[in-house]
């Protein structure tokens, strides 16, 4: 009989723990998570809710299909005995680590500090400041961008006062001062508006933008840029920032 549960000895001894559900008919790993007590158990266990009328997701279509074929979920505890920051990052590690898991969602930070080439990280950590060349509104995207493209992470919704952001014609994401993209706003609306999909509690005081991606030479000029210093602001809760250049002096 396949195991189910761990007695409460092994539990108290577990912590946070990160573990992989492997399909037994090719040993390929399917999914990677964490948590505490039983949580490894509840993925498999939960197919067989006769209650249950939800769709299944991919997960739940391989134990499924698993489970119909006769076999049992495997289930490997990668490391244990963890505080929950800890088991944050292992499971990180791990889902970069496998490829083509049936995760819905990448790790904690993943697009920041998951899996990257090396010369990516050199651009990420060696970047040269860029100069603010035109009015420009400089947008941290760190958060938004966990789950969207770089267009939709970057044209909002946002706190801004829609009349000042209108003056402003290139927007800047950037992730911990690295700039990402550059765009064009050709329009700037509500959230309430119904143009933001992503936004599951439209709020009249802000506003994101349709627009474009920046012409080759701006996209180039400060993408893989670094936001200079003035720019930033250290505990700043705001997302958005407003840059001019320097003003010329004759």
């Amino acid at each position: 009989m396949a195991t189910d549960r761990f007695p409460s000895e092994v539990i108290s001894a577990l912590k946070y723990y990160v573990y992989r559900l492997i399909d037994p008919r090719n040993g390929e790993t399917f999914y990677v998570g964490k948590g505490q007590s039983n949580r490894v158990f509840e993925h498999a266990a939960g197919q067989y809710k006769e209650t249950d009328n939800r769709a299944p997701d991919d997960k739940g279509k391989r134990i499924r299909q698993i489970i119909n074929a006769g076999f049992q979920v495997g289930h490997v505890i990668h490391r244990h005995g963890m505080t929950e920051d800890a088991a944050f990052e292992v499971e990180a590690a791990l889902i970069d680590a496998y490829p083509g898991l049936e995760n819905i969602q990448r790790g904690v930070d993943a697009k920041t500090r998951g899996s990257h080439h090396a010369d990516e990280i050199i651009v990420q950590y060696a970047a040269a400041p860029f100069v603010v060349k035109e009015k420009l509104m400089l947008i941290s995207i760190r958060n938004s961008l966990e789950t969207r493209d770089l267009y939709h992470a970057v044209r909002g919704v946002w706190r801004v006062d829609r009349s000042k952001a209108e003056k402003y014609k290139l927007v800047l994401g950037h992730v911990d001062g690295l700039v990402k993209c550059a765009y064009r706003p050709t329009r700037w609306l509500g959230s309430t508006e119904g143009d933001f999909p992503h936004d599951p509690d439209p709020d009249p005081k802000r506003s994101g933008f349709d627009g474009h991606r920046a012409e080759d030479d701006v996209w180039n000029y400060y993408v893989n840029k670094r936001v200079p210093d003035q720019y930033k602001v250290k505990g700043a809760r705001n997302s958005i920032r407003y840059c001019n250049p320097p003003e010329r002096t004759t």
